[in-house]
């Protein structure tokens, strides 16, 4: 125990020692500086200059940019900011997603695929009992004999002049249409076959124009159609060009008579050979083109 404790006492008194640092001019070996030190003295100063080192790095961490290449330390500042763009990306999905739908719907009820649900026996029964039990007012009597006459009016001018003809007393016959394309009629107007149009058959590569100024407002391809544009004119008139093999204008472009829109072609389940089919619908019902428009 005493051997120990001197030796201890042995190395302290040794760190407390002093010695002396001298700087020397290695040519004329003059002494420049002196300093009278003791290895306890140089611990001490080491250990506080680590120790100042420390402190100023962390400061610099915290209270500085340099904080962000800290490991881990940068994803959790961020976190929020990134919550935050998940939310608008999961917003932005959501919205492309109903316009997908809508894309979707509308599209069916161009080509006539609209679809209605499917109900069994008792379903049906319990639909018609709930429609049985709803009181109805004399508005809404009025509103429904409205619709009803309405419809039958539509029903009778779509298959009037046996089934081949159009719409009667519309302003198409002050309205100057241009011929979308020049050709050969492959099939007529008959809404008994649900043919709303005219098929006309040209050369390939033939330009498709438009018949009347008017905005482009669908450019798409759909399965039974294949490359199909849709244009909305002047008073209610809506124009439609399909089967084309490519399309010359996307949907919000304005157009003038006579621009070419489209090349003649054969895309969609519908087309059996290269042709143009093209319709024309006034408030909502179709008209026959060949009533308004020479293809020759």
């Amino acid at each position: 125990m005493s051997s120990g404790s001197k030796s201890f006492k042995e190395r302290w008194e040794a760190l407390k020692k002093p010695f002396r640092m001298v700087f020397i001019n290695p040519e004329t070996f003059e002494e420049k500086k002196a300093y009278q030190l003791t290895n306890l003295g140089v611990i001490l100063a080491s250990i506080t200059a680590i120790l100042a080192i420390i402190a100023v790095t962390t400061l610099l961490i915290f209270f500085t940019g340099i904080r962000k290449l800290v490991p881990g330390y940068a994803d959790i500042e961020q976190h929020p900011e990134l919550m935050r763009l998940n939310n608008d990306f999961q917003l932005i999905e959501e919205e492309l997603e109903a316009q997908r739908a809508y894309t979707e719907n509308f599209r069916k009820i161009l080509v006539g695929e609209v679809d209605f649900p499917e109900m069994d026996e008792s379903a049906q029964q319990e639909f018609h009992d709930s429609l049985l039990n709803v009181e109805r007012i004399e508005e809404d009597e009025l509103l429904r004999k409205e619709i009803k006459l309405d419809r039958q009016i539509q029903e009778r001018a779509i298959l009037s002049k046996s089934g081949a003809g159009g719409l009667a007393e519309i302003p198409l016959d002050q309205t100057y249409l241009i011929p979308p394309i020049t050709g050969l009629i492959s099939a007529s107007f008959d809404p008994k076959i649900k043919h709303y149009g005219a098929d006309v058959t040209a050369p390939k590569n033939t330009p498709i124009k438009s018949v009347l100024d008017g905005y482009v407002f669908i450019a798409d391809w759909t399965l039974e159609t294949g490359h199909t544009i849709g244009i909305q004119h002047a008073d209610n008139l809506i124009s439609f060009y399909k089967h084309n093999s490519a399309l010359l204008k996307k949907s919000g472009d304005l157009v003038k008579s006579g621009e070419a829109i489209a090349i003649i072609g054969n895309t969609g389940t519908q087309s059996s050979g290269p042709h143009l089919h093209f319709e024309l619908w006034y408030k909502g019902l179709p008209v026959n083109p060949e009533e308004y428009l020479s293809f020759n």
